[in-house]
This record gives C-alpha cells, sequence and structure tokens, in this order.
C-alpha cells in the first residue's frame, strides 16, 4: 500500500523505547527521592571539586559560617527583646539590650558579607564546571569509533546530552550550593527555636512537608513530559533548519516545498503545544492542592505558638523572637525547597550525560597496540561487514591484496559496498567476520591513532569546514612536525592553487557565508580543496571514494595525473567513471556486498560479465551516432 501524508505514526510522534524508564521516574516517591539527594549531593561536590576545589571550600565553608552568625543573630535578638520588655525604666531597658544589641547587628552584618563571598566563590565555579564538562564529552564524542554513530540511540543520546545533560552541571552544582545554604539556614533557626521553645521545631518540619512534596512532583512531571519531546524537537530542529537555510531554498523554491514543509512544521508543533498545555494543567492542580496543604500546616503552626502564649508555657519576648525565627526559617526552607526541586531535576538531566559518557566509553577502540609506520602488504581474508539493524551485510566474505605502489581499483553499481569496503580498509570500521592484516599483523593488534595516520580519504559526501582556505588544508596534517608537503605544493596538485589565488582574501578567505566576508565554493571547487587536504597529509594509503564526481575534465585529469605520479603510496580508487580505472593495477568489481570479478582492464574485458557491461554502457554514451 503507498504511503499517505496523512500518516502520523512516524517515529519522532510515537513514544521512544527510554520512555517507560522515565516513567519510573515520575512514580518514584518523594522519600525515594529524599533518599536520592545525599547521592546527587556527593557527585554535584564532586564536579565542583574537580573544577576547583578553592572555590568549593569558599562556597560551602562561608555558607556554614553564615548559618553560625545565623543562629548567634537570632539568640541575640531574643537577648534585646527579654531586656526591652523587663521591668523597669526604660532607658534602663535600653542600656542593658545594648551589648545583645551590639552582637545582633554584627552578627546580621557578618552573615550578610560571608553570603557574599559565598555567592563570588560560587559564581566562579560556573565557567570552571562548563569548561570541563564540555571538553569531557567531546573527548568521548570525537574519541568513539565510528561504528558507534550507527547504534541506534547513540546520536539521540548525544543529542540528550548536549542539550540539557552538559549545561545542567553548573546548574547541578549551583542548586547543591544553594540547598546547603536554604538548610544551613533552616538548621541555624530551627537551633534557635529549640534554645527558645522545643516544642515549635517539630511545628516547622510538619509545616514544610506539603512544599516539599509538591516541589518534587512538580520536577517529576516536567522531566518526563520534556524527555518525551526530545524526538519531536529534533524533527522541528530538522524542519526549522529546512525552512530557513541558505543551503535549501534553491531546491525548496524549485519544488515548492513550502506548504509541505509548513504542514509538518505545524503537525509536530501542534503535538507539541497539546502535550505542554497538558503538562501546564497537571502541574498547576499539583502546586494547587501543595498550597492548600502548606496553608493549613501554616495555620497549625501559629495556632501551636497562640497556645503555648495562652497557656504561659513561652513568655512574649521568645515568642516575639520565634516570630522572626519562624520567618527567617521559612524563607530559608522556601531557598531550600526551590534548590531541592531544581537539584532533582537536574540530576535527571546531568544522568543523561553520565549515561551517554558510559555509552560512548563501550564504543572507545582498544587502546595501545604495535605502532604502525607504513606498510608494504595489506591483505583481507574473508572480511564481512554488517551494519546494526540490518539483514544484509554490507561486505559479505571479501578478500584482496593491496601493496604499496599499487592503485586498486573498486568498481560496481550503487548499494555493492564499494564504500563500506573502503572504510574496512581505512581501519574506519571492524570487520564483524574475517581479518585484516599490515604486513601481517593484525590491525586489532595495531595502535588505532598510528594506524589512522597512515591513512588519508577523499569522499563525494564531504563536510565543508567553516574554515580559512589553507585551514581547510591544513586540518588534513594539524600536527605535522617533519617533513612533507606544503598547503601550496598540496593545493598545486589538486589543481586548486589557482582557485583558492582568485578569491577575495586567497588562502586566509573563510569558506562559509554565515560568517561576515565569509565565501562559499561550487561543488567542484569543494572536491578539489578536499583533495589538496587529502595530498598535504601524504598518507601511506589514498582512498579516493568518488574523488572527481563534481569535476570538470581538466581538474580531473590534474588529479589523477597526479594520483599515478606517487609509487610510494597505495591508492584504493572509487569510481563510477570506468576510463578512470583503466591504468588500475588490479579491479575489484562488487556486488551486493561480494567480488563477483577482480583483475586488470585487459582480463575483464576479455572475461566479460559485469565489468564490461559497465563499462560499454558508459563508452556507448562517447561514440558518436552510426560509429
Amino acid at each position: 500500500m503507498e504511503p499517505t501524508q496523512s500518516d502520523d505514526k512516524e517515529p519522532e510522534l510515537a513514544d521512544s523505547r527510554w520512555f517507560h524508564h522515565a516513567e519510573m521516574f515520575a512514580n518514584t516517591s518523594f522519600w525515594a527521592v529524599a533518599r536520592r539527594l545525599p547521592a546527587i549531593v556527593r557527585e554535584s561536590v564532586s564536579i565542583a571539586w574537580t573544577a576547583s576545589r578553592r572555590d568549593t571550600i569558599a562556597a560551602i565553608g562561608l555558607t556554614l559560617v553564615a548559618g553560625v552568625m545565623t543562629t548567634l543573630g537570632l539568640l541575640a535578638t531574643a537577648t534585646v527583646l527579654q531586656e526591652l520588655f523587663a521591668t523597669g525604666p526604660t532607658p534602663d531597658k535600653v542600656k542593658a539590650a545594648l551589648p545583645a544589641l551590639t552582637v545582633a547587628a554584627l552578627a546580621t552584618a557578618t552573615r550578610g558579607g560571608l553570603q557574599i563571598a559565598a555567592g563570588w566563590a560560587q559564581a566562579r565555579m560556573a565557567p570552571q564546571i562548563n569548561f570541563a564538562i564540555e571538553i569531557r564529552l567531546f573527548e568521548a564524542t570525537t574519541a568513539v569509533e565510528l561504528g558507534a554513530f550507527d547504534d541506534a540511540g547513540f546520536a539521540e543520546d548525544m543529542d540528550r546530552a548536549r542539550e540539557r545533560g552538559m549545561i545542567e552541571a553548573a546548574s547541578l552544582v549551583n542548586s547543591t550550593v544553594d540547598l546547603v545554604t536554604g538548610a544551613v539556614g533552616v538548621v541555624a533557626t530551627a537551633a534557635a527555636v529549640t534554645v527558645i521553645e522545643p516544642l515549635l521545631l517539630p511545628c516547622l518540619v510538619l509545616a514544610s512537608l506539603p512544599s516539599a512534596v509538591t516541589a518534587v512532583k512538580v520536577a517529576r512531571r516536567e522531566y518526563v513530559t520534556l524527555l518525551s519531546l526530545i524526538t519531536r524537537r529534533r524533527r522541528l530542529w530538522m524542519l526549522a533548519n529546512l525552512m530557513a537555510n541558505r543551503h535549501t531554498a534553491a531546491e525548496v523554491r524549485t519544488y515548492q516545498m513550502r506548504g509541505f514543509l509548513l504542514g509538518e512544521y505545524r503537525r509536530i508543533m501542534k503535538s507539541e503545544t497539546d502535550a505542554l498545555l497538558s503538562l501546564v494543567r497537571a502541574q498547576t492542580a499539583t502546586r494547587l492542592a501543595g498550597i492548600s496543604l502548606s496553608g493549613l500546616a501554616t495555620g497549625g503552626l501559629y495556632a501551636a505558638l497562640g497556645g503555648l502564649l495562652l497557656l504561659g508555657n513561652i513568655p512574649l519576648a521568645a515568642a516575639a523572637t520565634a516570630l522572626i525565627a519562624l520567618q527567617q526559617a521559612r524563607m530559608s526552607q522556601n531557598t531550600a525547597i526551590f534548590a531541592a526541586n531544581n537539584l532533582y531535576e537536574d540530576a535527571l538531566y546531568y544522568g543523561d550525560y553520565r549515561s551517554f559518557l558510559d555509552r560512548a566509553e563501550s564504543h572507545l577502540p582498544k587502546s595501545g597496540g604495535t605502532k604502525v609506520d607504513g606498510f608494504d602488504e595489506i591483505r583481507l581474508t574473508d572480511v564481512r561487514l554488517k551494519y546494526p539493524d540490518t539483514e544484509t551485510p554490507a561486505v559479505d566474505g571479501v578478500s584482496m591484496t593491496l601493496r604499496r605502489g599499487q592503485v586498486i581499483a573498486l568498481v560496481g553499481e550503487n548499494g555493492s559496498g564499494k564504500s563500506s569496503l573502503a572504510k574496512l580498509i581505512a581501519g574506519l570500521y571492524e570487520p564483524v567476520e574475517g581479518e585484516i592484516r599490515w604486513d601481517g599483523v593484525s590491525v586489532a593488534d595495531l595502535d588505532r591513532a598510528s594506524l589512522a595516520s597512515q591513512v588519508a580519504v577523499t569522499t563525494q559526501d564531504l563536510f565543508k569546514f567553516p574554515f580559512t582556505a589553507a585551514q581547510n588544508i591544513l586540518i588534513g596534517r594539524h600536527d605535522r612536525t617533519g617533513d612533507g608537503p606544503s598547503i601550496t605544493t598540496a593545493a598545486r596538485a589538486a589543481a586548486a592553487h589557482d582557485m583558492i589565488e582568485k578569491l577575495p582574501f586567497g588562502y586566509r578567505t573563510l569558506l562559509d557565508r554565515a560568517f561576515k566576508q565569509g565565501h562559499d565554493l561550487s561543488g567542484g571547487e569543494w572536491q578539489r580543496l578536499v583533495s589538496a587536504r587529502a595530498f598535504y597529509r601524504d598518507a601511506a594509503l589514498l582512498i579516493c571514494d568518488e574523488p572527481s564526481s563534481a569535476l570538470d575534465a581538466r581538474a580531473e585529469h590534474a588529479i589523477f595525473q597526479q594520483l599515478r605520479a606517487h609509487p610510494n603510496r597505495a591508492i584504493v580508487l572509487i569510481t563510477h567513471r570506468l576510463a578512470n580505472v583503466r591504468h588500475a593495477d588490479h579491479i575489484y568489481v562488487l556486488h551486493e556486498g561480494r567480488v563477483v570479478q577482480h583483475g586488470d582492464h585487459d582480463s575483464l574485458m576479455a572475461e566479460g560479465g559485469l565489468y564490461k557491461e559497465l563499462f560499454e554502457l558508459q563508452a556507448s554514451g562517447y561514440r558518436a551516432a552510426g560509429v
């Protein structure tokens, strides 16, 4: 049955497999969350400690001392009120209260200064934490094997780690410091209240529970909703980029895609809007219930204080101090609850970051092994490559031998496995079966970094790096310390030097129109630049996957002349232009992942079969009518 535009069971609108795990978070009890807080705080302190020990000690230590000042100030206030409410002449009351009043003022001023200093240390930690966390993430994303990006869900986990998980690390630490600040304030006032009247302490604790439970429930609901929207938002981002992008503008207009793209965006956006409105309704109901219970608890607290006054169990001065302490406790309690709310939510998102790092670690290449310094022979024996979630292998039982100085051509129709085989040869993938040996040593026993340094790859599916023309070539071997071709030598070899010289700023021209004074190249010009990068790399193995698909005849001729001019390297050539493989030392013809023919051009033409068929089909296009 033909698919229709009304089909709405698309992957980005369906619940992801990991959504059920989020439901477990949503159903976690308040006490379970409270039990998790100590571990979260330890994790947060560890992050802060790694980023800056001095600022961590300052932020937490100064906050604790400020709490001591809070207790001291409240007790001094109680003494002041007791003296003022005592019997005797008014001047005597004031005089008797002056020492306690001085202590209260000094304690308040000191506490304020300490809180400012703690805030300064806390603010200093954020950029240091962001730096450490971001570097750690990108160290992981750039170190994993290429196959990791074929793993189902890896890219989605990476997006979650980048979108919220990474930026929540600093917020996690901030929330922890705020939680400590609020908790210290509550403890400080609780200590003062205990000295004044112990019976008020349990009332204070009971009054705070409704707000705490409400905060956690609201956080869990929001996390689960936002987590379920991740895939939709990725789809929305993709559609938005298509509708507001210079590179897609021409094709969008040529095919009149405006209506289709807007329709898709509206449909997915409506689904997201409905989910967010549902979240608002649920959170409002939760907050309403929480406020109601909190009001009842607060009323009970003041009723208990009034009862103690009526029964004469507490003097008026102590009651007045208790009211001040209770107000401070409420402010500290709100700070602590808000921080705990944010801390729990931040920890959920930061958990995505940690989970991704764990997943990335499982995709890291094996470290160590024999160093590689060139090769004489690369031998593949019955290698097989199968991508995840696919039934048919991309490469199926291929054997071949590459020798230094040879040009090896891989030929076949689209989907025959040429590019996948080239990636195996380059070491970008490991075969699921079979073996690849460099000079008799299995690639599994070779040092992966030194092996990669022997390989250069050019491909038609190139990425346009937003660097200058010179930098686009330099990244071919940015860390070169020994001899090798210069940037201009590599550019000349790729017939790119004259083209680069004609740019507005020559080799210093930024190749991205998204930036001021940026410039762009045509497809063929980019392909020449990428070829220059490969020549600059000066590797022992050069893999050219359709290196001339966008080149004009003159540039194509120049590049292939350059490829044949270096007998000290092995070249693997993939191209649909079979005239370019006639002079290859050995040609492998692939079909559905298998080698169906191999030999040189003359032997393959004499043998007949797929190679001859493809070659003659192309050649017929160049023959004059009637010839």
